[in-house]
């Protein structure tokens, strides 16, 4: 076990951002173009090149998040989570109603639809306080056709234009009736633990105050909101996992080591960074590593402005001017001492 474990040791001034960089980008060349389906949301989350793309490139939100919510020990029978899932998925109005616009009259009609009303556990009772609340202009509820009508009443506000009227019939439809903002799609799912919840959609914040909720073990795919409401050493973790799920996903089996550090590299400064020319290459000590990737006008000149100057310190510098790279055998010096000559 000694031995193994000795072997498995990095030599001394090893390039291991190479190595794992070859280790990563290699086997993301075998990787196919399909998706994967997610147990039981209706979301084709990216599981391959896009995604790992996404990750590495920092971008601001996934094209598709999802977020696990785990719940409370006396929440994760089946039915306990089927009811809380209900609760937290959000309801808008353009789930359970149409809206017509005419705007001639100026004015917009809601049509209640009361089997998707049932479905989602919304009245039509509870949809008109909801509009009363965000409507600035007059609203009459028609109780028996299951409508209400906005329109403007007031002589000020029928000098209303119809650009405000669009603007706010756009409110309307995107109004939140019931659940937490930003979660659509909530399905139960069986896990070694009990039951919990997996959602399309992500909003950290809001479903931390449902209290069936565990608050220690709500997890999403959105690594920039992981990092806003955990911190940093939780960005890195799911930087790590994402990354692992992928290869994984398509069977592309990679050394645990090299995703920690990509992980490490992304987030070593306290914030997740990208690795293109806004983020990791574009922050490098040197002028030359940087100059040598994208935008190399551009860091010469701010260089001699500033006076900045090269210690050859990394691998890019040394190439560009003819010197021994500073990596493994290259950062050995030897000095051998000659016999005297008899």
């Amino acid at each position: 076990m000694a031995a193994k474990k000795t072997n498995a040791r990095i030599a001394p001034f090893e390039a291991v951002g190479i190595i794992a960089a070859q280790s990563i980008g290699e086997p993301g060349t075998q990787m196919t173009m399909r998706t994967f389906h997610y147990a039981g949301v209706a979301e084709h989350v990216p599981t391959d090149l896009p995604r790992l793309i996404e990750i590495v490139d920092a971008k601001k939100t996934p094209k598709k998040p999802i977020t696990d919510i785990h719940l409370r020990s006396d929440y994760r029978t089946e039915e306990k989570a089927k009811k809380v899932a209900s609760e937290i998925e959000s309801v808008l109005v353009s789930d359970i109603a149409t809206i017509t616009e005419d705007l001639e009259r100026k004015k917009f009609i809601i049509n209640y639809d009361e089997k998707f009303g049932k479905e989602m556990g919304v009245s039509f009772a509870k949809l008109c306080e909801e509009i009363e609340k965000v409507s600035l202009f007059g609203v009459e509820v028609k109780g028996d056709d299951k409508k209400i009508v906005i329109a403007p009443r007031s002589k000020k506000d029928k000098e209303v234009t119809l650009r405000q009227l669009r603007k706010m019939s756009t409110t309307v439809k995107s109004l939140l009736i019931k659940g937490v903002d930003g979660i659509r799609r909530a399905v139960v799912v069986k896990g070694e633990a009990g039951f919990f919840i997996r959602a399309a959609g992500c909003n950290i914040v809001g479903l931390m105050g449902h209290p069936a909720v565990d608050r220690k073990k709500i997890y999403t795919n959105d690594i920039k909101r992981m990092e806003s409401v955990f911190g940093i050493e939780a960005a890195r973790n799911a930087i790590y996992t994402e990354i692992k799920q992928v290869l994984d996903m398509q069977k592309l089996f990679v050394d645990v080591r090299h995703i920690m550090l990509v992980a490490d590299a992304l987030s070593s400064d306290g914030a997740v960074n990208s690795v293109g020319r806004h983020g990791l290459s574009g922050h490098k000590a040197g002028v030359f590593g940087r100059a040598a990737f994208e935008e190399t006008v551009k860091h010469i000149v701010n260089a001699s402005l500033e006076a900045d100057e090269d210690k050859l310190a990394g691998v890019t510098e040394n190439i560009i001017v003819g010197q021994t790279v500073p990596v493994g055998t290259g950062k050995i010096k030897l000095l051998v001492e000659l016999g005297k000559k008899k």
